[in-house]
Order: structure tokens, then sequence, then C-alpha cells
């Protein structure tokens, strides 16, 4: 069938509206008209090349829609069935049988080869091939062939348009905070980037009932956001000394825990640098491979503390959207707060706006 998207064509050009042809559904593939997308920061290193996945491309991997056929096998999900989209997995390596589909052992093939595992792709132009499978989706297109894995059903009542990016950015910062770190009411917790990852670990950290909830970024604008949505202090790194003011803050004693979504290296020192004793510094932002950290071992021994990196918040997407809705629905995760909406023809201003820090966070709707 036909399908207007997105195409990435080369490294760091803007990407240009295309019509393509989609291919049929194969086993365990299912037909999704899209409704809305995010547009998100890995979108964008893996249009620059810092990512593998082979140009042209159609990415795009935090789809909302509605099913519109299933291929043989599918089981979870049937035609009108209202969907969000997360990240793929294999589900049959040693990490994906243990409930850790975040850290499946097939991962890079399954999210950034643009292909399915037999080598073919769902999308074509005039016989050239266009990667496909991004996430298991590239739904930055009208329509997608989706594998099974990558589709969460959720109710027919709740508004589709802004849902996507629960598939991958608000579901990275809740999840490390409430699948991964579940930090001790009344602990201290620190977000490094405002941005919508870290609005979302900001809005966890209320929901597990942080005492000290501190939010830092350069933009003014987003800081202020970040109090609306609990940030109980702020920090524009920009302007203020970061490591004295995480002491005043803490009273010397440190912060609990640090999420960084950011990948900045001095960051992440200054992170390490300002943990408490038993502090967790937990790292989610995806950056260059080969970038290093240099971390002070000597007297930070004595503090027994962790460094580690997250995927996807640790979770099941199947299990942890339902329940990141629920909070929706109870007001205590107001993502529309953080959500500006484009057009597929606008798609690159919407990039461009998220990179400057104009938008939180983009939403494609169809």
């Amino acid at each position: 069938m036909k399908v207007t998207a997105a195409v990435a064509r080369s490294q760091g050009a803007p990407l240009t509206i295309e019509e393509l042809e989609l291919d049929e559904l194969r086993h365990g593939e299912v037909r999704v008209r899209m409704v809305g997308v995010g547009i998100c920061h890995t979108d964008a290193i893996v249009r620059d090349g810092v990512y593998p996945t082979p140009l042209p491309a159609v990415l795009g991997h935090e789809g909302s829609g509605i099913v519109e056929a299933i291929g043989d096998g599918v089981t979870s999900v049937a035609p009108g069935d209202h969907v969000v989209l997360a990240a793929a997995y294999c589900g049959h390596c040693t990490r994906c049988r243990r409930g850790e589909m975040a850290y499946c052992e097939n991962l890079m093939a399954a999210d950034f080869g643009g292909r399915r595992l037999d080598g073919s792709t769902a999308l074509s132009a005039d016989g050239e091939a266009i990667s496909s499978h991004f996430f298991g989706q590239s739904s930055f297109s009208t329509h997608a062939n989706v594998v099974e894995e990558s589709v969460v059903k959720i109710p027919a009542d709740v508004p589709l348009e802004h849902l996507g990016p629960l598939g991958c950015g608000f579901n990275t910062g809740a999840g490390t905070v409430l699948n991964e770190l579940q930090p001790e009411i009344g602990s201290t917790l620190a977000v490094f980037g405002a941005g919508a990852v870290g609005a979302a670990a900001i809005m966890a950290a209320k929901v597990r009932d942080c005492a000290t909830i501190i939010a830092v970024d350069i933009h003014d604008s987003r800081l202020e956001l970040a109090r609306e949505l609990g940030a109980t202090h702020v920090i524009n790194s920009r302007t203020e000394d970061l490591g004295q003011t995480l002491a005043s803050i803490t009273n010397g004693a440190g912060v609990d825990y640090v999420v960084d979504t950011t990948g900045r290296p001095e960051l992440l020192r200054a992170a390490a640098d300002g943990i408490a004793v038993r502090g967790t510094v937990a790292l989610v932002a995806a950056t260059r491979p080969g970038t290093e950290v240099s971390f002070e071992i000597g007297a930070s021994l004595v503090k027994g503390w962790t460094f580690k990196t997250v995927v996807q918040g640790s979770s099941v997407p199947q299990s942890f959207l339902p329940q990141l809705i629920q909070l929706w629905r109870e007001g205590r995760f107001p993502i529309d707060a953080l959500i500006t909406e484009y057009s597929l023809d606008d798609i690159n201003q919407g990039f461009a706006d998220s990179a400057d820090g104009t938008t939180i966070k983009p939403v494609v709707i169809f």
C-alpha cells in the first residue's frame, strides 16, 4: 500500500516527505495507522549517524495509533484496537526470558538494524529499499508494519494523540525512577536535564514521595516547568556552580539518586562528586559510542556509591505503560504539559525546536 513518510536520506540532512510502498504483513506483524508520534533525541542521533541504522530510513519510535490488520500468529491485539508502540525485543534471549526486555541481547538488531530478521525491509521507493522496523515500528509514517513485541494495547477511551512518547522518552524517565532506582520516601533525587525524559523522571520522583527533587538544566523555562511538575529546587548549571549548589541544598550530605539525561562527561563527574553515601548515579542518555567519563575513586571509595546505565526505564512496556496511563488518569503524570504538536510536513521544525530547547516534547499529529 502507499504511505506518506518522513525519510532520513543522508547523515545530518533534514528529513524528506515522500510517498513510499509498504509491503504486506508478515508473520507476527501488526499494521498500525498512526495517530501521533513523538520526536526523540534518539531519532536525531540516528539521523546524524551516531547509531548505525542504514540510511535511507524511516525513523520514529514513539508511535500511537489504531490497528488496521494483523499478521499470522498475532494474538495480543485485533483490528480496531488502540495501541502505543514501544521498543522491540527478541523475546527469546536470556534477558528477555528473565523479563528484562530492555536489556535484550539482540537489541541492536531488533531496534537499529533497519531490516527484518530475514533481511527484508517493509518500505521501498520505486524499488529502492528504505530501512524499516526502526525500534520495531518506523512510525514517522502514516502506516507501519510493526512487530508484535512493540505493540501495547491501551484502553479505547484514552486520547491517542499524545500517548506515543510513553513508548520511549516518558517510559525511560519514569521507569528509571519507578522500576530501577525505586527511591525511598523522603530521599533526595536530582535530575540532570529537564527535557522530556528528565521531566518524566521528576514526575515519577514526586509519585515516589521523594522529599527533595532537584532539576538541573540551562533553560530557565524548563526549570520553571520542572517546579510545576514537582521539583522542589532548580539549578541553572550555566549560571550557578552545580557542585556547590547541590552541597548547599543537601547540607553537605550529597544526593541519594541522580538521573542523568544529558550524557555530558562533566555533568556525570559532578554527579559522582555530589553523590551521597550509598547513592546511585543512573545514566539514561544515548551518547556517541566511545564517550568516556573520569571518576574520582580514592576518597569516594568509602561512599560505596553506584554508577549504572539504564535502558528504556528497565520496563516491560506491556505492563509498565498501562501504569503510566493510570497515573495520567489520576493527574499525577501530566504529560500534556510537555507536548507541542506539529504536522508531518513540519517534522524538521520539531527536531529543531527540540534541539534548541524551544519545545520539550514535539509530537507529530497525523
